[in-house]
């Protein structure tokens, strides 16, 4: 995107308070006329008082003109800080939504930290932007734009020098903007770099103590910021030496200005109110460059970051709701596949020709070995990414024809990693549910088995967890988050992993509330616990994305399949075809004087 083309899109970000963005224009615009006046009526002055003139009433147009100044210059400073910080907000929270609708994969290729800086980054080179063009750029460019005709008007010759000021400026600002662009693109590149790898390691700190792994990370940092620093140096000298040529150019223009403008005076050319008069328009003309050249600066400085910012907005969805797409609405939760194809971008895995269905009530389970397909499998259902193939519908609906909230809406699912905010217990549950009652937070939280460990909490259901939940063990964070699935009540439950992070006896208490929970819905279930597994109506196990086998528990044992290989390798008797017609139920063993439930091979 280039310069240009970025900051007139930038501009029209301001369109929705254009009326207030022009107002402002228009009152900066004056104050630069006013500002140029000053000079004029300083010469009017020093001729008037030098001739022995009356310089009152030129001296009353003056105060005059100066009050109009500071009143435009009040309006345009107190509104358009404040036009410039709503802006900034509703641009971070364009971004924030955006960066909420792309899905797991662009997450996880940019990095949060990443991602995080793009927003925060990107909308604050947004407001200096904005808070600069309407606060002193536009006052400066009318400026030098009218001085030059004023100054040629009252003398060519002492205007030539104003515009071969004016032009060392133009030339050295391009000059080093060509010279530096490519090093700011690399330091803005570096500077991501940085982002992502705070966030990274921040992000495992847990992992990073416990692998001592303090210094090496410290150490690749401190690489990034060498790399940083060595693209970095080249461009500030790059500015440095043009901040002294302007600063020399400047002076020689002073010095000019004098010089000729004193030899025009002895000669009977020029007044000194008008030597006067050009002397002020040189110190007007180098401090509005010296402005504008800084602006500049930060224009080209800040382009990479606020071009990431762009391309953050531009990042498509994966999943585009279709137009006039319907709400959804459940009647039984009778849940089809049918033909369902879905390939990760290039990659041969993914998950292929799916047919199966839920039926009203029903659960089915899913197991297989890693990557064989099951939580890209639900995901779809979710419609986290789109279908290559096939179709799958809910109570005859097509989901692709229905809004992607309303779906939602309509599933609950309790995932192998919690995901719980850096909130308190109480508003982690009422995500379920947002206009839960706190009776209701605390009913679910018992189905939950969850009640009795959040009392023991400092300020119980007020307690903050702490990012992701780290203030809690593995097991409170999951009974959290099957709070948060059953407070949802919605028609439509997954369970994938769920009781993971829980011990024997706890999840043996929670299977009667998730029993409960299930009843009167439709629910998939992914585990590798046999407990888990072992009542589901309908049991799919899944091999490289395709359904291998399915059936009952007992049925897929009998068959010595996959399935029965997969208890096999978990330590468990498969019953032989010789066996009594009711087998044991190989999914439990004594242990302890506890009934232990066993384990399927770990799955993705």
């Amino acid at each position: 995107m280039k310069l240009p083309v970025l900051y007139t899109r930038a501009l029209k970000l301001l369109l929705p308070q254009q009326r207030l963005a022009i107002t402002l224009a228009l009152a900066s615009s004056l104050i630069g006329i006013l500002q140029l006046a000053e000079p004029i009526l300083f010469g009017w002055v020093v001729d008037a008082l030098s001739k022995g003139q009356a310089a009152f009433p030129i001296i009353a147009l003056w105060a005059v003109l100066g009050l109009v100044g500071i009143a435009a210059s009040v309006v345009v400073s107190v509104y358009a800080d404040r036009l410039a910080h709503r802006r900034r907000l509703a641009a971070m929270e364009a971004a924030f939504e955006r960066a909420n609708t792309l899905p797991v994969a662009y997450h996880a290729e940019k990095g949060s930290g990443a991602v995080v800086r793009n927003i925060l980054a990107g909308t604050d080179s947004l407001f200096s932007f904005w808070l600069g063009v309407l606060r002193d750029q536009l006052t400066a460019v009318v400026g030098i734009v009218l001085l030059v005709p004023t100054a040629l008007s009252m003398d060519w010759r002492m205007a030539l020098i104003l515009l071969l000021l004016a032009a060392s400026y133009t030339t050295l600002n391009l000059l080093v903007i060509r010279k530096t662009s490519a090093g700011q693109a690399a330091i803005e590149k570096y500077h991501t770099q940085v982002y992502g790898r705070v966030g990274d390691v921040i992000g495992n700190v847990t992992v990073v103590q416990s692998f001592a792994r303090v210094q090496a990370e410290v150490a690749a940092m401190n690489g990034l910021m060498r790399d940083l620093l060595a693209h970095q140096f080249p461009v500030l000298t790059w500015w440095g030496v043009l901040a002294v040529l302007q600063r020399a150019a400047a002076t020689l223009t002073m010095v000019a200005v004098f010089g000729v403008g004193a030899m025009l005076a002895a000669r009977g050319e020029l007044t000194v109110g008008e030597i006067v008069s050009f002397v002020a328009f040189a110190n007007l003309l180098i401090g509005k460059l010296d402005q504008l050249s800084g602006f500049i600066v930060r224009l080209y400085q800040d382009a990479p970051t606020m071009r990431t910012y762009f391309e953050l907005l531009d990042e498509k969805p994966t999943v585009i709701e279709k137009p006039g797409a319907a709400e959804l609405a459940i009647r039984t939760a009778h849940v089809a596949y049918n033909g369902v194809s879905f390939r990760f971008p290039g990659s041969d895995q993914g998950v292929f020709d799916l047919t199966f269905e839920a039926k009203p009530g029903t659960t089915i389970a899913f197991v297989g070995p890693t990557g064989s397909g099951k939580t890209t499998t639900l995901g779809l259902l979710q419609r986290f990414r789109p279908l290559d193939g096939g179709q799958i519908s809910i109570d005859g609906t097509d989901i692709a024809d229905v809004t992607l909230t309303s779906l939602r809406q309509q599933i609950a699912v309790v995932f192998q990693d919690a995901g719980l905010f850096n909130r308190s217990i109480a508003d982690n549950i009422r995500i379920g549910r947002p206009g839960a009652s706190d009776a209701d937070v605390e009913a679910a939280a018992k189905l939950a088995e969850a009640h009795d460990f959040i009392q023991h909490k400092p300020g119980g259901y007020g307690f903050v967890i702490g990012e992701r939940g780290a203030s809690l063990s593995g097991g409170e964070r999951q009974r959290l988050a099957i709070a948060r699935a059953i407070l949802k009540d919605a028609p439509i439950l997954i369970l994938d992993e769920a009781t993971s992070a829980l011990d024997a006896a706890t999840e043996a208490r929670i299977k009667t509330a998730l029993d409960a929970l299930r009843m009167g819905r439709t629910t998939f279930v992914i585990a590798h616990r046999l407990s888990t597994v072992a009542n589901a109506d309908e049991i799919l196990v899944l091999d490289r994305g395709r359904i291998v086998e399915r059936g009952t528990f007992e049925s897929l044992v009998s068959d010595r399949g996959l399935f029965a290989k997969m208890v096999s390798e978990g330590g468990f008797t498969v019953p032989t075809r010789d066996d009594a017609p009711t087998p044991q139920m190989p999914w439990q063993s004594e242990y302890g004087g506890q009934i232990e439930y066993g384990l399927l091979p770990e799955s993705g």
